[in-house]
C-alpha cells in the first residue's frame, strides 16, 4: 500500500466494466425477503467465493478463467500479457442456518446469516465459517467422486424351470422383502431352484468410482450458547487456529477444534445497563499479528488491544479517535458517527472504516485521526431527520479495500457504490450503479483540494458532494455489502438478491510490451 502522505506517481484511474452477474431478476420481478443477500466474503486466494443471505443459505462459487492456458506452447504463441479478469461459476449451496426459538427468553432467533469467513484450505477441501445472531458454524465443503454400481443382475438370461435370471425377483417390487423373503406368500410361482454348479449368469455387483464429482458440505462443528446480544462480527486468526466473535457488548476468543468453550477477551458491560454509553459494532483480526485486532464502537472510535498484554482485555492498547469540530454538534453527531464496519489492509498498516456519512482511512501509527477522509453521504446532512424518521440513519455500510491497497470502495443508496483513490495525490472517486450499465449514473466527482498532512491531525477530505444523478436516491434500495478481490481490480456486491461483479484492467499493464518467454532447456 502507498501512504497518503508519500510522494509516489499517481495511479491512473480505472475504467470499471460489468463483469457478471448471478440472481439477476426480471423488470417487476418481486424479490423475496429470503433471497436477500446479507454477507459476501472472498477467499484469501481469490479463487472462491461466498455469499450469504436471509434465507440461512450460503452460496459458493468458483473460479472458472485463468486455467485454460497451462500449456507453455500456447502461452508463447500469445504476444501480450495475460490479463483476464476473474470470472466465477456457481460451485453448491448448502443450508447453513434454520430458524429457531430461545424458549428461555421467548426470542426468536432469524436464520439470517450475518457474515460469513474463509478458514485455510487443506488438500484441496474448503473450509468456512457462518453465523447468525447466535450461532456460529464450522462448515467443510468436499468434492467427492461419484460411486455407481455397475453389472446388475437385470439381464434377461433364461435359465431352468422357465424363469429369467434376476427378473423375477429384481424387476418386480412387489415381490421383493428384506433377507430375499416374499411379502407374498401365496403366489403361482414355484420355489426357485438353484441349478447344480451354479448359474453361469449371475455375478456380483461391481462398484465403479466415476470421473464424475458431487460437492459435499458438512457442518463440523457448531459454536453455540456464548452471545447473548446479537453476534455483528466473526474474523479468523492469522495462525489458522483460532477466531473472534463479537456482539454488541463482548468478544470471544474460539478454538477452530473447541465448539463448547470459548475465552471472553473483552467485555464492555457495564454493572449497571443504565450507565451504557457505547457498544461493538465490528471487530477484526489483524491479518499477519495474530496478537493483535482490532474493533469498532459506536462512538466512532477503533480501539487496537494486544492479547499479550491480559486475558481480559480492558485496556486498548491504541485508540482512534476523530476530535470534533467545534460547535458541530448535534442531536445526530452520536448516530452517524457509530462505526458500521473496519477492514484491515492487506499489509496491516492501515484501517479502513466506515460509518453513516463517511468513509475514513486510519495509520496505525498515528492515533490523533485519520490520514484521509472520503465523503460518501454529505449531501444528505440536510436530510438527517428524514433519515431518521424512516431508519435509514441505522443502515451498515460495509467497506473494502483493494489487495494493492491503492483504492477503497463502499456502498450507499439507489444500489451505488464508490471507489476512491487513496494514494498520495489522487483525484479518483467512481459512482457506479449495479447493474449491467454500471456508469448509466456515474458522475467523475472534482475532490476537494487535498491537503499535505504535515502537522495537521485532520488529514484530507475529499469525495462525492452531490448525489450521482442530480435528484433524490431511492433509500429502500441500498448496497450494504460489496468485496473486494485479493489480488485483482474486482468487484462483487450485492443488490438485493442479484450478486453483481465489476472489472477493471490495470492501466499501467495495457502498454506493457510483448510477453517473451526464454527457451525451455529442462527435459
Amino acid at each position: 500500500m502507498i501512504p497518503v502522505g508519500e510522494e509516489v506517481g499517481v495511479p491512473p484511474s480505472l475504467e470499471w466494466r460489468f463483469s457478471q452477474v448471478f440472481g439477476e431478476r426480471a423488470a417487476g420481478e418481486e424479490v423475496q425477503e429470503v433471497d436477500i443477500i446479507s454477507a459476501i466474503e472472498f477467499d484469501k486466494t481469490g479463487e472462491h467465493l461466498a455469499t450469504g443471505d436471509r434465507g440461512g443459505r450460503v452460496v459458493l462459487f468458483e473460479r472458472a478463467d485463468g486455467r485454460d492456458r497451462t500449456c507453455r506452447k500456447e502461452l508463447e504463441r500469445l504476444d501480450h500479457p495475460i490479463t483476464k479478469h476473474p470470472e466465477f461459476r456457481y460451485k453448491t449451496e448448502f443450508q447453513s442456518h434454520e430458524p429457531e426459538f430461545d424458549y428461555l427468553k421467548s426470542l426468536e432467533i432469524e436464520e439470517k446469516i450475518n457474515k460469513v469467513q474463509w478458514c485455510e484450505m487443506a488438500n484441496g477441501t474448503l473450509f468456512l465459517l457462518s453465523t447468525n445472531d447466535k450461532t456460529i458454524k464450522y462448515w467443510k465443503v468436499q468434492e467427492k467422486k461419484v460411486k455407481k454400481i455397475c453389472e446388475m443382475n437385470l439381464e434377461s438370461a433364461p435359465v431352468r424351470n422357465g424363469y429369467v435370471a434376476g427378473t423375477a425377483g429384481a424387476l418386480n417390487p412387489k415381490i421383493c422383502a428384506a433377507n430375499g423373503g416374499s411379502p407374498q406368500r401365496h403366489h403361482n410361482y414355484p420355489d426357485f431352484v438353484f441349478p447344480p454348479g451354479g448359474i453361469p449368469s449371475l455375478h456380483l455387483p461391481v462398484v465403479v468410482v466415476s470421473h464424475e464429482k458431487n460437492v459435499v458440505p458438512r457442518c463440523r462443528r457448531v459454536y453455540a450458547h456464548a452471545h447473548d446480544y446479537h453476534i455483528n462480527s466473526i474474523s479468523n486468526n492469522s495462525d489458522g487456529e483460532t477466531f473472534i466473535s463479537a456482539d454488541d457488548l463482548r468478544i470471544n476468543l474460539w478454538n477452530l477444534e473447541i465448539s463448547d468453550q470459548s475465552f471472553n477477551i473483552v467485555d464492555v458491560k457495564p454493572a449497571n445497563m443504565e450507565d451504557l454509553t457505547e457498544v461493538i459494532t465490528s471487530a477484526e483480526f489483524h491479518p499477519t499479528h495474530c496478537n493483535t485486532l482490532a474493533y469498532s464502537s459506536s462512538k466512532g472510535t477503533i480501539r487496537l488491544i494486544d492479547l499479550r498484554q491480559s486475558a481480559l482485555c480492558d485496556t486498548h492498547a491504541k485508540l482512534f479517535e476523530e476530535q470534533e469540530a467545534p460547535g458541530s454538534r448535534s442531536f445526530f453527531t452520536d448516530i452517524i458517527a457509530s462505526i458500521s464496519d473496519i477492514k484491515f489492509a492487506k499489509d496491516g498498516r492501515y484501517i479502513l472504516s466506515r460509518d453513516y456519512m463517511t468513509l475514513k482511512l486510519w495509520d496505525l501509527n498515528m492515533e490523533t485521526g485519520p490520514i484521509s477522509t472520503f465523503q460518501v453521504h454529505e449531501y444528505l446532512r440536510p436530510k438527517l431527520c428524514d433519515l431518521y424518521d424512516n431508519d435509514s440513519m441505522f443502515d451498515k455500510f460495509e467497506c473494502c479495500l483493494s489487495g494493492d491497497g491503492l483504492r477503497v470502495a463502499t456502498g450507499s443508496y439507489s444500489n451505488l457504490f464508490h471507489v476512491f483513490g487513496c494514494a498520495a495525490g489522487s483525484h479518483e472517486a467512481m459512482t457506479l450503479e449495479a447493474s449491467k450499465n454500471p456508469t448509466r449514473r456515474q458522475v467523475q466527482t472534482p475532490s476537494r483540494p487535498s491537503r499535505s498532512f504535515g502537522n495537521s491531525t485532520r488529514g484530507r477530505r475529499r469525495g462525492l458532494e452531490s448525489d450521482a444523478n442530480g435528484g433524490a436516491f431511492d433509500f429502500t434500495t441500498k448496497l450494504l455489502h460489496l468485496a473486494w478481490h485479493p489480488t485483482a481490480n474486482s468487484i462483487a456486491c450485492a443488490a438485493a438478491n442479484s450478486l453483481y461483479m465489476y472489472h477493471a484492467d490495470d492501466p499501467s499493464k495495457q502498454a506493457s510490451p510483448p510477453h517473451v518467454l526464454e527457451p525451455d532447456t529442462t527435459t
